[in-house]
């Protein structure tokens, strides 16, 4: 397992910093600056402050100098917000967009999971079938679509919920449902297919021949193996969830982090780029180790190599 842990973390490292470069370099390919749409700002002031960040370096010395200092625990200060390290920034937002998107993933797997089982043990019937369409429907219906929906119908028509911030506890329904219907309804059709498989197994014949009732062979026997593929999919949507949660905290303007990463993109505030991207990133790699170690506990038969 330890032989296991060092092999992941040296790949997430080469992962982290195939990242780091290209992001960097496909960054500054794109047109344009940080201060070149900038009202009233001189030529010389735009070449100082140019000259300040490092950008009137060739772009290989710049890629040097940012990876040293990466190395050092430093993303640099941000180009748009003068003052404030990108590093700061982070910290300071990351934990809005964290307990949205860990609500989330907590209602995905606490809805999605027993409504899966609940499919597979009706298979073929209205109920299956019912849990099928609507699984369908929180798969296909893309995410702003759904925000749209919620705030047309719950803030705007029939005002029971607050539509901007997170100011109350109501205030987070709206944007956890909305951030949860994807991998709910992934993670339902998930459990279904992957309990139905299980279903069929020789041991699960075994154990209805020795007398067990369908309900406990359900959900005592067979939910343990059929689990697993949900469990791998737990890292991937805790970080599509993190991702995913841009565009709902734009929706409903929620001062997280995705809100900083469009203003960067728009502004072209090259650090911010970075530093969010790579913390991204991070979350993704640590998550898929945490995943696989999680998977062999759940399965001993599992061997790492």
């Amino acid at each position: 397992m330890a032989k296991y842990a060092i092999k992941r973390i040296f790949l997430g490292l080469l992962t982290l910093f195939i990242v780091a470069t290209l992001t960097f370099f496909l960054m500054n390919a794109v047109p344009g600056g940080p201060f070149v749409a900038e009202k009233s700002i001189s030529p010389a002031a735009q070449a100082a402050l140019e000259a300040k960040y490092n950008l009137d370096k060739p772009i290989l010395e710049r890629y040097g100098i940012y990876m040293s200092d990466l190395l050092h625990g430093d993303m640099g200060p941000s180009l748009k917000q003068r003052g404030r390290d990108v590093s700061t920034i982070i910290s300071t937002k990351f934990p809005v967009s964290a307990r949205l998107a860990l609500w989330a993933v907590a209602v995905a797997v606490c809805v999605g999971i027993p409504i899966g089982c609940l499919a597979a043990y009706h298979r073929g019937k209205w109920a299956d079938n019912a849990i099928i369409f609507f699984a369908t429907c929180g798969i296909a219906v893309p995410g702003f679509v759904i925000c749209t929906l919620l705030l047309y119908v719950f803030g705007v028509k029939l005002q029971w919920l607050p539509t901007l911030g997170l100011k109350r506890a109501q205030s987070y329904i709206m944007p956890v449902v909305a951030l949860a219907a994807y991998p709910t309804s992934y993670i339902m059709r998930l459990m279904r297919s992957s309990m139905l498989d299980v279903l069929g197994q020789d041991y699960m014949r075994t154990a209805k021949a020795k007398g067990l009732s369908q309900k406990v062979s359900l959900f005592k026997h067979a939910l343990r193996n059929a689990i697993l593929p949900v469990i791998t999919y737990v890292g991937p949507m805790l970080a599509y969830t993190l991702t995913g949660s841009f565009v709902t905290e734009k929706i409903f303007t929620i001062p997280g982090l995705g809100g900083e990463f469009i203003k960067a993109i728009n502004g072209r505030d090259y650090t911010m780029i970075m530093g969010t991207t790579i913390f991204l990133a991070t979350i993704m790699i640590v998550m898929n180790v945490i995943v696989d170690i999680v998977y062999k506990l759940v399965d001993p038969r599992i061997k790492l190599k």
